[in-house]
């Protein structure tokens, strides 16, 4: 049976992106002055201002201005007169200590003890579709967006503005990816170029390096800025929020997602690292073979150390009973709060890279979370 499956990824001068790497970018400089701060930053940008605000409990804090101009400038928003740059952008900051209500139950006198940041369910999700163990769809989604930004970095394609996406549509028989149906590839662009010179010059810098020729035939369909136009991007386009691509964080929409998002929070918040320990534990399984895609839900419930609950889903494809996963899960891991955060060392300043083109997979290969450590 045919059946077809659709991911999209974006670029780091997505409206939405941007506000999520300046999220992590304060989480990693606060955690630089003191690793045991409580970070809950989230982040508005829009025509030339850039809201920062949230709850930030910490010896010392970070030139928040520079901070946001020294990201919005690497990202590429370092033109005037485009309705977003580094430059030129208001910075509004409204930021407070963390509610003495959360704190009670996170800050412990003894590190172990330490509870859950806030009640919530994660998601973690791993195949055997590729090496990395993400989803196919995501991966090639993913390496478009990168090799868009890649280009413009080097000036391979003059061009070409931060603002950017794409989506691939694969083809799957009886439940194994066969070809690339469709490719969507929508990238910001001076007002200088004709589209025919676009759309050529994408397909040639980006489309065909960063796709496996495998995977495509005389059929795949190739829609390149489909609109015909696309000059004003960024947040002067569209405002961005921090947390509103949460599936292009996570697994391109394989698997299920938890619906907390994980830019801008420290580690205590378990929608960070739960779900970080969620992918560890998917992605061994899958590795030892005992399933051949794995989807683990861990459940949290505020001030409390312990998980109120832990579900496998292997649809179909176990090797071993999910009881026997089940056992194993518990018998290794310690999926307490402060058990995650010591395992993968997590009170480090290692987040912003994350912010985009993924938590998992090639773009976190260096993370602890994506070892391979079951054998």
């Amino acid at each position: 049976m045919k059946t077809y499956f659709t991911s999209e990824s974006v670029t780091e001068g997505h409206p939405d992106k941007v506000c999520d790497r300046i999220a992590d970018a304060i989480l990693d400089e606060t955690l630089r002055l003191d690793p045991l701060a409580h970070v809950a930053c989230e982040v508005a940008a829009t025509t030339n201002m850039i809201h920062v605000m949230g709850e930030i409990t910490a010896q010392g804090a970070p030139a928040y201005a520079d901070v946001i101009k020294r990201t919005v400038r690497e990202i590429g928003y370092d033109e005037s007169n485009v309705g977003f740059s580094a430059d030129e952008a208001t910075i509004l900051l409204n930021i407070h200590e963390q509610s003495p209500d959360i704190a009670r139950g996170v800050v412990q006198t003894e590190a172990e003890k330490q509870g859950a940041g806030d009640q919530g369910i994660v998601f973690g999700y791993a195949c055997s579709e590729t090496p990395s163990l993400m989803p196919l769809s995501f991966e090639l989604a993913t390496l478009l967006c990168q090799r868009l930004a890649y280009v413009r970095h080097m000036r391979a394609v003059p061009f070409l503005r931060p603002d950017g996406k794409a989506q691939v549509t694969l083809e799957y028989e009886n439940g194994v990816p066969v070809r690339i149906d469709t490719v969507v590839l929508s990238a910001q662009h001076t007002d200088t170029v004709s589209l025919d010179e676009l759309r050529f010059t994408l397909m040639d810098e980006v489309i065909l390096p960063a796709l496996p020729e495998s995977m495509v035939d005389k059929n795949t369909r190739y829609l390149i800025n489909p609109t015909g136009r696309f000059v004003m991007g960024g947040p002067a386009a569209d405002t961005g929020v921090t947390g509103r691509k949460l599936i292009c964080d996570t697994y391109g929409g394989h698997g299920r997602h938890g619906g907390g998002a994980f830019s801008g929070k420290d580690p205590s918040k378990v929608d960070r690292s739960g779900a970080y320990m969620a992918r560890f534990l998917a992605k061994n399984i899958v590795s030892n073979r005992m399933a051949d895609r794995c989807e683990v839900q861990i459940g949290y419930a505020i001030g409390v150390a312990e998980p109120v609950s832990l579900h496998v889903e292997t649809f179909g494809t176990e090797h071993v009973s999910r009881e026997t996963i089940l056992d194993e899960i518990r018998c290794r891991e310690d999926l307490s709060p402060y058990g995650i955060i010591q395992k993968f060392d997590l009170c480090r300043p290692i987040y912003e890279p994350l912010s985009c083109y993924g938590h998992f997979g090639r773009n976190a290969d260096f993370m602890p979370w994506e070892r391979i450590e079951w054998h």
